[in-house]
């Protein structure tokens, strides 16, 4: 369960909320996780992307977690649900996964719900956040 709001940028935030309007009738099977990203964003933190902390999960963002439960490192990268590829590590902001990291920082332990019990990830590290990339360009 999620102890605090995410930040998310405002060009994210903006993306997510045209996702969900044109998903609904389009994914009707992904009604449940379309009305949990709804929640997330309606209580997010929003800020512009020069603002957000570079250790911050944003959209595209590479991300370095231990699985707590596994005590298996991981690594992510947090895409929209048209770029989500398995074998890449690219997971869909729709998956609940994607939906448990974005906006959440390093140092935090996220938790969420499956059939089999609750995970819990730490995430270790931001390898690499688009907007702290462009900034430092």
């Amino acid at each position: 369960m999620k102890t605090r709001k995410i930040i998310i940028t405002q060009p994210d935030y903006s993306r997510l909320r045209r996702i969900i309007a044109s998903s609904r009738d389009l994914l009707p099977m992904d009604g449940e996780h379309l009305d949990a990203l709804e929640r997330e964003l309606e209580g997010a933190v929003i800020t512009g992307s020069v603002e957000v902390p570079r250790e911050v999960v944003t959209m595209n963002s590479r991300v370095r977690v231990l699985d707590l439960n596994s005590e298996r490192e991981l690594a992510y990268q947090i895409v929209f649900p048209g770029e989500a590829d398995v074998f890449r590590k690219r997971i869909s902001v729709l998956a609940p996964i994607g939906m448990a990291l974005l906006g959440h920082a390093a140092g935090e332990i996220v938790e969420w719900e499956v059939p089999s019990g609750t995970r819990r990830l730490l995430i270790l590290e931001v390898e690499y956040q688009p907007e702290a990339a462009r900034v430092a360009a």
